[in-house]
């Protein structure tokens, strides 16, 4: 598996190198993906970065309904004769993600989140009463969750829902100032329903977050108008994604018909009593928000795309931009020739390339969950999976649109360039769909289930054989290339003194052996903290916070490589494999150079093998620069839609 060839050695006798490369990350989504790619054009998905906020909105909802009459966006939701295609959902989010990402958020809110909430919680029966108009925009709507008071805490949501029997309607109420719904989108201008989250009372008894449809917002002659008990408000300009018309709801005991409230879960029966599936609050409660996960993998996809997009212009512009004499007398030196403008640059590409395929994993799995009935294992799987992803993509998007902005000089702080709207409106995915931080929290709890049933009872020496035990079950979870993974790990354990940098086999022990040890640590911390006495559990806990995130990343890190390299193997055009090969070269050892203080402090890792991972990264970086504008061509955003005038001529 060690990858040997060089950028000189590729002979292309079939498709382009960039056709192959893109055609291999594209993965079994090929299709779709250049469907997008034919029939999208830069008028429908790019608007003036001059344009007014005004304007902005204005543009983005005509886009919006024009895409929708394309199928763009709206594609695989269910309606009546054709059943949901989740990956046909999320494909179509990625296609508005190349475009203007206003445009892709004020969709994502529409199909994703107002119409996500009707598939995902109601019944067949609201699905086919609301899903027709909302996936042709004909019933713009909301996705009402977040409160002044309340944002990743769904569990503690303000706003009120309570059954009243004698008129069989559902109140809805904002009790205090804090219950105010905020931050979203299409609720200043545009939206006329909303799909709005609260406490569910029936019969003096709460039964936890459920939702209901509640419309708020009527035309009249063209123009909103708040309907009675409701009061909405506008967020105004914001630091990105200004064709969005996010704002704020509140409701003053508003009365909608009990066939409102979404009741897959959970609802109210014709003689008044509440009815549920599912027996138990937390769990249907953790079910119900499980079914909305789609959204935060389209995020998650968005932001990636968005790194692909600033990584695609700033090498571009790398490769054409001149700066400075060559000592040589062979003119000014081309950009991207300057080893810390590679260095900028291609480790960002190669980690492009390595979110692209774990991203094609989580949809494979995203269809395997909706398609069939599945064991609860593999929804947590699937939730982790989705939630470590996000984070770790919107991370990225933020942080190589900044690397990319300043790749770019002057040039890159020009608006009509294309940098400095992406950057702003990138921002937010670091924070929507869930907050980074939260999400890497909860996956690497996820890695720590059922920590205290091992736990209980033993003594220290038959807790750290426990504790091994589930290191073992979590870090080994059956991800994508599972079973060559295991291959190379046993072989370059096997001779792991011996092994290069560049064996495949050693990069892959690398990464387990990071997760394997924070996992096993921080087990052991978890443990004894919630040992803490009354009234110190939270600063027990807290002082493990950054020990979670650390896990958090190192797991997620581990499943990418994994999926990266499964990609790899299933890729038929052998030049493309071969440079797919270095490309994930460059991803390891930018990721392990990175990191190389913690592997040396946990012995992981010899002084010297560190050392080397600097010059081998530096060698990777020049070799892969003769081929820089096929790598971003791989990355699969056509040139014309990047739309920067900085590229044109």
């Amino acid at each position: 598996m060690t990858s040997t060839a060089t950028s000189m050695e590729f002979d292309l006798d079939g498709a382009p190198l960039g056709d192959a490369l893109m055609e291999a990350l594209d993965g079994p989504y090929h299709a779709a993906r250049q469907e997008a790619r034919d029939t999208l054009t830069v008028d429908e998905l790019l608007r003036d970065p001059g344009m007014t906020m005004d304007q902005a909105r204005a543009w983005t909802l005509a886009a919006l309904s024009h895409l929708a009459t394309k199928g763009y966006g709206n594609r695989g939701f269910p309606l009546p004769g054709r059943p949901a295609d989740p990956a046909a959902v999320v494909v179509g989010f990625e296609a508005l993600s190349h475009g203007d990402l206003s445009l892709t958020i004020k969709a994502g809110v529409q199909y994703g989140l107002w119409g996500g909430a009707i598939e995902g919680l109601g019944t067949d029966e609201q699905i086919a009463r609301w899903m027709p108009d909302i996936v042709t925009a004909t019933h713009l709507g909301c996705f009402a969750m977040t409160e002044m008071g309340h944002g990743s805490d769904v569990q503690n949501l303000e706003t009120t829902l309570t059954y009243d029997a004698e008129t069989d309607e559902i109140v809805v109420h904002s009790p205090t100032p804090a219950a105010t719904k905020t931050y979203i989108g299409n609720a200043a201008l545009h939206g006329t329903s909303a799909a709005v989250f609260g406490q569910l009372w029936v019969g003096g008894v709460c039964h936890g977050v459920h939702c209901v449809v509640v419309p708020f917002r009527k035309k009249v002659r063209g123009k909103g108008v708040d309907l009675p008990g409701c009061e909405t408000g506008d967020n105004g300009p914001k630091g990105g994604l200004l064709g969005v018309d996010n704002g704020t709801i509140r409701f003053d005991a508003v009365r909608v018909p009990r066939a409102n409230l979404l009741s897959r879960y959970g609802g109210v029966t014709e003689d008044g009593s509440y009815s549920s599936p599912i027996a138990n609050p937390n769990k249907r409660f953790f079910t119900m928000l499980g079914t909305l996960v789609r959204g935060r993998v389209c995020v998650g996809a968005g932001a990636a795309i968005a790194g692909r997009r600033a990584l695609s212009i700033a090498t571009r512009y790398a490769l054409s931009r001149r700066q400075f004499p060559n000592p040589d007398g062979s003119g000014e030196v081309v950009l991207l020739d300057y080893l810390w403008h590679q260095r900028r640059l291609l480790p960002g590409i190669a980690k492009a390339y390595a979110f692209g395929f774990a991203h094609n994993d989580l949809i494979d799995l995203l269809v395997r969950c909706r398609a069939e009935a599945v064991p609860e294992e593999l929804q947590r799987s699937l939730e982790s999976r989705a939630a470590g992803l996000k984070a770790a993509e919107s991370r990225f998007a933020n942080d190589i649109v900044q690397v990319c902005r300043e790749a770019c000089g002057g040039a890159g702080f020009i608006a009509e360039n294309g940098l400095t709207q992406l950057r702003s409106d990138v921002d937010i995915f670091a924070t929507f769909e869930g907050d980074n931080t939260v999400l890497m929290q909860l996956v690497a709890k996820g890695l720590l289930t059922g920590y205290k049933e091992q736990w209980t009872g033993l003594d220290r020496r038959e807790t750290m054989t426990k504790t091994a035990d589930m290191v073992a079950r979590m870090v080994l979870e059956r991800t994508a290339g599972r079973g060559l993974v295991d291959d190379l790990v046993a072989t370059a354990r096997r001779r792991s003194s011996e092994a290069s940098v560049l064996d495949r086999g050693w990069q892959l022990l690398m990464f387990e052996a990071r997760e394997r040890h924070v996992l096993e640590s921080l087990a052991r911390r978890y443990q004894r903290a919630a040992r803490a006495p009354k009234g110190q559990l939270f600063d027990a806990v807290n002082e493990v916070q950054d020990h979670l995130l650390t896990l958090a990343r190192a797991h997620t890190d581990r499943v990418v490589l994994g999926s990266f390299v499964a990609g790899i193997e299933t890729c038929t055009d052998q030049a493309a494999k071969r440079m797919l090969n270095r490309i994930c070269d460059l991803y390891v050892l930018d990721n392990l150079e990175s990191d190389r203080a913690w592997f040396t402090d946990h012995s992981l890792m010899t002084q010297a093998r560190s050392k080397s991972l600097t010059k081998t990264v530096n060698h990777l970086c020049a070799e892969l620069r003769p081929d820089a504008l096929a790598l971003v061509e791989g990355l699969g955003v056509p040139e014309e839609w990047l739309g920067s005038a900085m590229l044109v001529g």
